[in-house]
């Protein structure tokens, strides 16, 4: 089935801001760069910076996934991003397709769909961060074409 995107209602934006900070949160711990305490205050910190009037924040596109009229993840595209650089380009900072409808090509046509956004709203490029242990999404973004740009290594002593 072919994902299309829509804007979330408040109820669908409340529910999901929660578990995708949890969910940054995780990721910064498991990367090994801070404990979890330091990391969900770092994902709320984060979070309310990027999307201080929520989903209706300017420069901030955050989208429900949807096959048909069945909600199948999220994505949150920054245009441009605030980070700083090159004017034209877009940022991925969430990206997640739900658990039950993994696996039938929906991450592939969700950063299809961001790319397609970035172009819509007059970026050149796009890029996103990958956590080193996702290899799945990395597999993903590689087949797409996405270069690494940095990289950052540990090794624990």
């Amino acid at each position: 089935m072919e994902l299309r995107l829509r804007p979330p209602t408040q109820a669908e934006f409340d529910e999901w801001l929660p578990r995708q900070q949890a969910q940054y949160a995780a990721e910064i711990v498991a990367s090994g760069a801070l404990p979890l305490a330091a990391a969900e205050q770092k994902a709320i910190r984060d979070t309310t910076t990027r999307l201080p009037d929520g989903f209706r924040t300017p420069g901030q596109l955050i989208f429900r996934l949807m096959a048909g009229e069945e909600p199948a993840g999220w994505l949150w595209l920054e245009v441009p991003y605030s980070g700083g650089g090159d004017p034209h380009m877009a940022w991925v900072n969430d990206i997640e397709v739900d658990q039950a409808c993994r696996g039938r090509g929906y991450g592939r046509q969700a950063m299809l769909l961001a790319e397609r956004e970035a172009r819509d709203h007059g970026m050149t490029s796009i890029c996103l961060n990958v956590h080193g242990r996702n290899t799945i999404a990395r597999a993903l973004y590689d087949s797409l074409g996405y270069e690494v740009m940095s990289q950052q290594m540990k090794k624990p002593l």
